[in-house]
């Protein structure tokens, strides 16, 4: 829509002006003003003669009720819906007032379209009056014409169409309808990495008599860099890992299925030589990424005959083992992180588990979940929540703990929430 004066104001360097546009600052028109006598009536014509939409239909406390309605078919100048237009603000003037006078007479404003006779036939079919009809001004060489119609107050507006503007507008839904198309696709292509993710997370639990365990992962995106596997060691042996991936969304997503495969392919070697299945994930992941790329990674193997657990923590925060005597060790880091460096190694340490004792492994999507002051969530509240919640089964216990993390930070989740919990039984 164009606030002009007179037909001919909407012609000149209007596509050139659309070019340009794309390399300013944003800036968009967020209504004009139209002198009404009665805004129900007003709208009620603009929403059912013209098709247009009500964007904002409000009751302001000292200012009275706000309607602004714009065009809602696709085609006008944006190539957008009535709510990404600038609108029409129908409002009432005082009794007496200059602005009162300006009911009924020419707006000045100028309605852009790329088929003038074709709104013609069906406004008028609607009951829209047009003082003048669809008809080729003396300026425009069988390439514009224009008509004026009036709302039902009597105010008259232009409706104009010239041979530059449509290719223009034809151009911008060409374009519109590609953006769309692509994002259709994108929003496709993520779905499918995100079946194909969810299949990389443990579809069966090996069986181990003295310990149940479980894990959730809760991405921030579609898609997420953080990981956790159940891997069966075989001779009633257990590896439970989580990890975390630097970056987040695809890169990240891709990187986390490197990692997966690589301690899946090499996970036969771990129970025997532990330090030695690390460096072959580590000399993995260096060798098929990029400089720069690691993840965080916390190890750990549980033998069901002995109640054993080695561990090793590649940079990863500290595993929370809490004994049954309510008694708590942090479970450190013992290494640097995987995949960065060719030349790596690691040191595995060992606990012995009791029936009653209970470890939380986590990412920092966890702990580093901040409140609207900014606060962490913090290793303490977690700690907390693992003892509050110490009484339901693991499952519960660990949508428990996720829950309270979102509750303690509600907006939009910053970081994927990757929890494995165990208890020894």
């Amino acid at each position: 829509m164009e606030h002009s004066a007179h037909p001919g104001g909407v012609l000149g360097p209007h596509a050139a002006a659309i070019r340009a546009a794309l390399l300013q600052p944003f800036l968009r028109l967020n209504f004009v003003t139209l002198w009404v006598r009665d805004q129900e009536r007003s709208q009620r014509f603009f929403v059912e003669k013209l098709n247009f939409e009500t964007i904002v239909d409000v009751q302001i406390p000292e200012e009275g009720r706000w309607i602004i309605v714009a065009p809602s078919a696709p085609g006008w100048l944006s190539g957008t819906t009535g709510a990404g237009l600038p609108g029409i603000a129908l409002v009432v003037p005082p009794e007496g007032s200059a602005e009162h006078q300006h009911i009924g007479q020419n707006t000045g404003f100028s309605f852009l379209t790329e088929d003038v006779c074709r709104l013609f036939e069906e406004w008028t079919r609607r009951g829209v009056r047009f003082p003048l009809p669809p008809m080729e001004p003396s300026w425009g060489s069988g390439q514009a014409r224009y008509a004026v119609f009036e709302d039902v107050e009597g105010n008259s507006f232009s409706l104009i169409e010239f041979d530059e503007a449509t290719r223009t507008l034809e151009a911008e839904r060409r374009a519109q309808a590609a953006r769309l198309e692509a994002e259709r696709q994108a929003a496709r292509e993520l779905a499918i990495a995100k079946q194909v993710q969810t299949r990389l997370f443990p579809q069966r639990q090996p069986l181990i008599r003295t310990l149940a365990y479980a894990g959730i992962c809760h991405p921030a995106r579609s898609v997420g860099g953080d990981y956790y596997d159940f891997l069966d060691l075989g001779s009633r042996r257990l590896g439970l890992v989580v990890a975390d991936i630097a970056g987040k969304g695809i890169g990240a997503a891709l990187l986390m299925a490197n990692l997966q495969a690589a301690l899946r392919s090499q996970c036969a070697t771990a129970w025997e030589q532990p330090e030695r299945f690390l460096r072959s994930v580590n000399q993995l992941l260096y060798e098929n990424t990029a400089d720069g790329d690691y993840a965080t990674l916390f190890f750990a193997e549980y033998d069901d005959d002995t109640r054993k657990l080695r561990y090793s923590n590649c940079g990863h925060p500290p595993a929370l083992l809490l004994r049954g005597d309510d008694g708590l060790e942090r479970l450190g880091s013992t290494c640097t992180v995987v995949g960065l460096f060719e030349s790596w190694d690691c040191a595995m340490e060992e606990r012995v588990l009791a029936p009653g004792d209970a470890f939380f492994l986590y990412t920092d999507g966890v702990t580093e979940a901040r409140n609207d002051e900014g606060e962490e969530f913090g290793e303490d509240r977690l700690l907390q929540a693992a003892r509050q919640h110490r009484h339901l089964s693991l499952p519960e216990l660990l949508a428990a703990l996720a829950d309270q993390v979102r509750k303690f930070s509600p907006h939009e989740q910053a970081d994927d929430i990757t929890l494995i919990g165990a208890k020894c039984t």
